[in-house]
């Protein structure tokens, strides 16, 4: 990733229907730590992603929680591991991985974004733990995770008729 990237994605919730999900991704950068505040206030949920054969982006992770979580309410966590199909240079076993999900209330999936395996489970996963967590009595739907909503763009100006010129400015 190079820059901020976003992502709409729907992924089905089993029961209740399915869910939108915006996925911002700053692939983990110092540049837009600063950015990345702004959208944990806002945040129902948090991918964490490190790279299995980076151990520096594993020990990275309680920091992003750590981010993650000084921001309002908790939002829900899913931790993955990507590059799974690289066995031979893994540095991070799923078992340490899992144990530090698990140290950190979280679940955790390994992925494979080559191979595509796994990839719609960690999106399931996050919505499914999006909605336990708006559950009854656990947070409400409108307590800090209104997220951005986009809306149709609509024109506030009346069309002109035949021959007629605007005068000012219609800003």
């Amino acid at each position: 990733t190079v820059g901020v990237e976003f992502y709409s994605r729907t992924v089905p919730v089993p029961p209740v229907g399915t869910a939108k999900l915006q996925l911002w991704d700053t692939a983990g950068q110092e540049r837009f730590r600063s950015i990345t505040r702004s959208f944990y206030r806002s945040a129902a949920g948090v991918l964490l992603v490190f790279d299995l054969t980076d151990r520096a982006s594993f020990e990275r992770v309680p920091e992003w929680h750590r981010q993650a979580l000084g921001h309002g309410d908790p939002p829900a966590f899913v931790l993955v591991g990507h590059k799974c199909d690289l066995e031979a240079e893994r540095e991070v076993s799923a078992e340490e991985a899992g144990h530090l999900a698990a140290s950190l209330g979280m679940d955790f999936v390994e992925t494979s974004a080559q191979s595509n395996l796994n990839v719609e489970m960690a999106f399931q996963m996050l919505a499914g733990s999006i909605q336990r967590a708006l559950g009854p009595g656990v947070r409400a739907p409108h307590q800090g995770c209104g997220g951005i909503r986009i809306m149709p763009s609509r024109s506030r100006q009346q069309p002109l008729a035949r021959g007629e010129h605007r005068e000012r400015c219609q800003c």
